[in-house]
Protein backbone atom coordinates (compact mmCIF):
# COMPACT_ATOMS: atom_id res chain seq x y z
CA UNK A 1 0.00 0.00 0.00
CA UNK A 2 1.33 3.41 -1.00
CA UNK A 3 1.35 6.51 1.18
CA UNK A 4 0.70 9.95 -0.27
CA UNK A 5 0.84 13.30 1.46
CA UNK A 6 -1.91 15.62 0.28
CA UNK A 7 -2.44 19.22 1.30
CA UNK A 8 -5.93 20.39 2.21
CA UNK A 9 -6.41 24.02 3.18
CA UNK A 10 -2.69 24.39 3.69
CA UNK A 11 -2.27 21.37 5.98
CA UNK A 12 -0.55 18.10 5.06
CA UNK A 13 -2.39 14.80 5.46
CA UNK A 14 -0.85 11.37 4.95
CA UNK A 15 -3.25 9.06 3.12
CA UNK A 16 -2.88 5.43 2.12
CA UNK A 17 -3.94 4.16 -1.29
CA UNK A 18 -3.46 1.19 -3.55
CA UNK A 19 -0.17 1.05 -5.40
CA UNK A 20 -0.50 2.89 -8.71
CA UNK A 21 -3.31 5.15 -7.45
CA UNK A 22 -1.04 7.86 -6.08
CA UNK A 23 -1.55 10.27 -8.98
CA UNK A 24 -5.32 9.84 -8.93
CA UNK A 25 -5.44 10.42 -5.18
CA UNK A 26 -3.33 13.55 -5.55
CA UNK A 27 -5.67 14.88 -8.24
CA UNK A 28 -8.86 14.30 -6.26
CA UNK A 29 -7.20 15.81 -3.19
CA UNK A 30 -6.48 18.92 -5.27
CA UNK A 31 -10.15 19.04 -6.27
CA UNK A 32 -11.23 18.74 -2.64
CA UNK A 33 -8.67 21.33 -1.54
CA UNK A 34 -10.00 23.75 -4.13
CA UNK A 35 -13.55 23.23 -2.87
CA UNK A 36 -12.53 23.65 0.78
CA UNK A 37 -10.61 26.83 -0.02
CA UNK A 38 -13.62 28.21 -1.87
CA UNK A 39 -15.90 27.48 1.09
CA UNK A 40 -13.36 29.11 3.38
CA UNK A 41 -13.33 32.24 1.21
CA UNK A 42 -17.13 32.34 0.98
CA UNK A 43 -18.02 31.78 4.63
CA UNK A 44 -14.77 32.15 6.53
CA UNK A 45 -13.01 29.62 8.70
CA UNK A 46 -15.58 27.31 10.26
CA UNK A 47 -13.26 24.91 11.94
CA UNK A 48 -11.65 22.08 10.07
CA UNK A 49 -14.44 19.52 10.49
CA UNK A 50 -17.25 21.86 9.40
CA UNK A 51 -15.13 23.27 6.60
CA UNK A 52 -14.42 19.76 5.30
CA UNK A 53 -18.07 18.80 5.70
CA UNK A 54 -19.24 21.80 3.67
CA UNK A 55 -16.65 21.07 0.98
CA UNK A 56 -17.71 17.43 0.80
CA UNK A 57 -21.41 18.34 0.66
CA UNK A 58 -20.83 20.79 -2.17
CA UNK A 59 -18.88 18.18 -4.12
CA UNK A 60 -21.60 15.59 -3.45
CA UNK A 61 -24.21 18.06 -4.72
CA UNK A 62 -22.20 18.63 -7.88
CA UNK A 63 -21.82 14.86 -8.34
CA UNK A 64 -25.59 14.35 -7.92
CA UNK A 65 -26.26 17.01 -10.58
CA UNK A 66 -23.79 15.33 -12.92
CA UNK A 67 -25.45 11.94 -12.36
CA UNK A 68 -28.82 13.44 -13.32
CA UNK A 69 -27.33 15.00 -16.43
CA UNK A 70 -25.65 11.72 -17.33
CA UNK A 71 -28.93 9.82 -16.93
CA UNK A 72 -30.65 12.35 -19.20
CA UNK A 73 -27.91 12.05 -21.83
CA UNK A 74 -28.02 8.24 -21.64
CA UNK A 75 -31.80 8.33 -22.14
CA UNK A 76 -31.39 10.63 -25.12
CA UNK A 77 -28.69 8.36 -26.54
CA UNK A 78 -30.96 5.32 -26.21
CA UNK A 79 -33.77 7.22 -27.94
CA UNK A 80 -31.46 8.26 -30.79
CA UNK A 81 -30.11 4.72 -31.17
CA UNK A 82 -33.67 3.39 -31.44
CA UNK A 83 -34.52 6.09 -33.98
CA UNK A 84 -31.38 5.26 -35.93
CA UNK A 85 -32.25 1.56 -36.00
CA UNK A 86 -35.76 2.34 -37.29
CA UNK A 87 -34.37 4.65 -39.97
CA UNK A 88 -31.84 2.03 -40.98
CA UNK A 89 -34.58 -0.60 -41.27
CA UNK A 90 -36.65 1.75 -43.47
CA UNK A 91 -33.60 2.48 -45.64
CA UNK A 92 -32.89 -1.23 -46.12
CA UNK A 93 -36.53 -1.85 -47.06
CA UNK A 94 -36.45 1.04 -49.55
CA UNK A 95 -33.25 -0.28 -51.13
CA UNK A 96 -34.72 -3.77 -51.40
CA UNK A 97 -37.84 -2.39 -53.07
CA UNK A 98 -35.72 -0.33 -55.45
CA UNK A 99 -33.62 -3.41 -56.29
CA UNK A 100 -36.79 -5.41 -57.03
CA UNK A 101 -38.08 -2.65 -59.31
CA UNK A 102 -34.78 -2.49 -61.15
CA UNK A 103 -34.75 -6.27 -61.60
CA UNK A 104 -38.33 -6.13 -62.87
CA UNK A 105 -37.46 -3.33 -65.34
CA UNK A 106 -34.33 -5.16 -66.46
CA UNK A 107 -36.31 -8.33 -67.05
CA UNK A 108 -38.98 -6.59 -69.12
Amino acid sequence: MAQVTVHINGKPYSVGCEDGQERHLTEIARLFDSQVRQVSQDVGQLGETRLFLMGALLLADEMADLKLRLAHVQGELARLQTEHAKTETKAVAALENAAKRIEKLAGA
